[in-house]
């Protein structure tokens, strides 16, 4: 993968990331343990806490 596609594929999680949180998860580390706690996260912690779970992950 070259470097160009690998920075679009971050901005798009990104992006992904601040308006839903599971799905950027999913698509870095697919469906475990990360993004079980995400969704807990983004469903318990009003959602910001989702966002940071998320761009930890993702970054």
């Amino acid at each position: 993968m070259t470097t160009a596609i690998r920075n679009e594929n971050t901005i798009l999680k990104v992006v992904l990331a601040i308006l839903l949180p599971p799905l950027a998860v999913f698509m870095d580390k697919g469906m475990g343990g990360q993004f079980l706690l995400n969704v807990v996260l983004t469903l318990v912690g009003f959602w910001i806490v989702g966002i940071i779970h998320a761009l930890i992950v993702v970054l």
